[in-house]
C-alpha cells in the first residue's frame, strides 16, 4: 500500500509541477473528435460515441476516464457540429471538460476533402485535498482553489473514405491553476496532435489500416502511438498498438449492425510500472444515425 501511495504521489507531483496532458486513449482512431474539431461531421452521419477507460488496474488512485460525444453534418451544408464531455479522474483530482466543435469542409478532389475546425471548451478542475496523505501534503496545495477555465482550439483534417491526416491544438490558452511567487501548481499547457491513417484493401473481405498519433506538450514526454487494425468481412476488427516507451495494446471490435459498433482495448505496460498494476481496459460504442437514402454501403474504419 505504501508503494502504491508513493507512486500516486509521484505521478501527481509530476503532473502539477510541469505540464498537464489531455486525457489518454488507446483507441484514438475512433475518438478523433476529442483531439481534432475538424473531424466534426466527417462521417456523413450523426455519430454518437461513448468510452470508458480504466488505467493501471490495481493501482490506488490510477486514472479513470469517461467520455461522451456527438457530432453530425449540418443539413446539406459544408458545416459540421460536435459536442463532447470528458471526465478524467486521477488520485485526488477530477477534471470535467465540456467542448463544442464547429467544422467547415471544402472538397479538394473527387475523393478528398479538407476540413477546418474550431473548438470552444470549458474546463472544471477540482482538487480534493482531504484525499491527500497528510505526510505528503504541500503547503501550496492546502491553499489551492478549484478552478474553471475557458479555452479555444483549432485543427485541420484532410480525409477520404480510405485515408486521413490531421493536425490540431485543442487548447491554445495556457493557464495556471495556482501561481504564487513563480511556484505553479497544475500548469495547463498546449497539446499538439498529429494523426494519420490509411486503409489498404488486401482482399474483397479483408482490410488493413495502419494509424499514427503523435502528441506533444511542453514539459511532458513525446507520445507516439502506432497501430495496425484488420477488418474482416466488414464485421470484425482486430489489431495491435504500441505507445512508444510506455505500453503495448490489443484491440478488438464488432460491427453489430449498420449503425452500431462496439470495441475493446487492453494495454500492458512496458515500463517498471507493470510491476504494480494488471494493465488498462478501454471499452467503447459508436452509434451512427443515417439520413434517409444516405446509408453508407460498407462500415467506415475511422
Amino acid at each position: 500500500m505504501k508503494t502504491k501511495i508513493l507512486l500516486i504521489g509521484l505521478m501527481f507531483t509530476a503532473m502539477v509541477s510541469y505540464a498537464q496532458q489531455d486525457a489518454q486513449f488507446t483507441q484514438y482512431m475512433y475518438n478523433t473528435i476529442n483531439v481534432n474539431p475538424a473531424y466534426a461531421g466527417s462521417r456523413g452521419a450523426m455519430s454518437i460515441f461513448a468510452l470508458h477507460r480504466t488505467q493501471w488496474v490495481g493501482l490506488d488512485g490510477a486514472p479513470t476516464t469517461n467520455t461522451v460525444s456527438i457530432n453530425t453534418p449540418f443539413n446539406n451544408s459544408r458545416l459540421g457540429l460536435g459536442v463532447s464531455i470528458i471526465n478524467d479522474r486521477i488520485g485526488p483530482t477530477t477534471e470535467n471538460n465540456l467542448a463544442t466543435d464547429l467544422s467547415y469542409t471544402i472538397p479538394t478532389s473527387e475523393t478528398m476533402k479538407l476540413s477546418f475546425g474550431v473548438k470552444a471548451s470549458i474546463n472544471l478542475f477540482d482538487l480534493n485535498t482531504s484525499k491527500l496523505n497528510p505526510a505528503q501534503q504541500d503547503p501550496l496545495l492546502l491553499g489551492y482553489n478549484n478552478a474553471i477555465s475557458p479555452n479555444i482550439g483549432a485543427g485541420i483534417y484532410l480525409h477520404s473514405d480510405k485515408a486521413y491526416v490531421g493536425l490540431s491544438v485543442p487548447n491554445f490558452i495556457e493557464s495556471n491553476r495556482y501561481d504564487d511567487n513563480d511556484k505553479k501548481v497544475y500548469k495547463e499547457k498546449m497539446n499538439y496532435y498529429f494523426i494519420a491513417g490509411y486503409v489498404f484493401d488486401l482482399s474483397y473481405n479483408l482490410k488493413f489500416k495502419p494509424a499514427l498519433l503523435t502528441k506533444m506538450a511542453q514539459g511532458a514526454p513525446l507520445q507516439v502511438d502506432v497501430s495496425g487494425n484488420f477488418m474482416i468481412n466488414d464485421k470484425f476488427t482486430l489489431g495491435l498498438a504500441y505507445r512508444w516507451s510506455a505500453s503495448a495494446s490489443a484491440m478488438a471490435g464488432f460491427q453489430v449492425s449498420d449503425a452500431l459498433f462496439i470495441g475493446y482495448g487492453y494495454d500492458l505496460e512496458t515500463t517498471k510500472l507493470d510491476n504494480y498494476n494488471s494493465g488498462s481496459h478501454e471499452v467503447f460504442l459508436r452509434y451512427d444515425i443515417f439520413r434517409k437514402n444516405n446509408k453508407i454501403t460498407t462500415p467506415r474504419f475511422f
